[in-house]
């Protein structure tokens, strides 16, 4: 059974989030010649700050 860990910084919408998600799976699916429903992915998004101010303030 596949586990996959992403680590982003937040910001990106639910729809970029399923897309990638989707897009590995298929991936894992394709070259490790499992079926989807043995891949799990564990999505994190983190605020990250850098001189007082979080990165997804700055636009």
């Amino acid at each position: 059974m596949p586990i996959v860990q992403i680590d982003l910084l937040e910001g990106r919408s639910q729809e970029q989030k399923q897309e990638m998600v989707k897009r590995v799976t298929e991936v894992i699916v394709e070259t490790a010649k499992c079926p989807p429903e043995a891949v799990t992915i564990i999505v994190r998004e983190s605020p990250v700050a850098k001189a007082g101010v979080f990165l997804s303030s700055k636009k």
